[in-house]
């Protein structure tokens, strides 16, 4: 494995490509309906202390209103944040990028390489990437069972190309 870098990623033709983001349950439609909810309940709250002479009330709705809002903001920012395992003949690139878009690259021999699965007593796992004493984590925002999806295909793709070419 080589130290980071900020290589772009691999041109074609690839035995495996996979982009791995962030799951977010919530759509950009399905946002807008909620924090539209969010303010019409504190709203409407906040109409009925100040009618009872709590009007200070009324600016506390409206600052939950805009910490949920910013909450959700900063989530979707960070699921910006992205991870490709590309494989071709001769390089197994991980190329990572966060949310602020900061890329970093590790690059393996594809011949060396090997996989593990670490299952956790949780029924987490942890998938690596090892060679030559060095590991790195991939495939971390996947589900266990994505994961190990995930794993069993690059382990076919890693397979396949080690496989020695048949004389036509």
């Amino acid at each position: 494995m080589q130290e980071p870098l900020t290589a772009a990623p691999l041109e074609p033709p690839l035995h495996f490509n996979a982009l791995i983001t962030p799951h977010r349950s919530l759509s950009a439609r399905d946002f807008v309906i909620v924090i539209g909810i969010v303010a019409a309940v504190n709203f409407t709250a906040g109409i009925v202390f100040m009618l009872k002479g709590a009007w200070p009330v009324f600016g506390f709705c409206g600052l939950e209103v805009l910490l949920v809002w910013w909450a959700f903001r900063a989530n979707y920012k960070a699921a910006r944040a992205h991870e490709t395992v590309q494989l071709t003949d001769d390089e197994l690139l991980v190329r990572r990028v966060d949310a602020k878009g900061r890329a970093r690259a590790f690059a393996f021999q594809p011949y060396w390489v090997r996989l593990a699965l670490r299952k956790e007593p949780d029924e987490t796992t942890h998938l690596h990437l090892l060679s030559h004493g060095r590991q790195l984590e991939v495939a971390a925002a996947l589900s266990p069972p994505e994961r190990e999806s995930f794993m069993h295909a690059l382990e076919a793709a890693l397979t396949k190309l080690r496989a020695p070419a048949l004389p036509q």
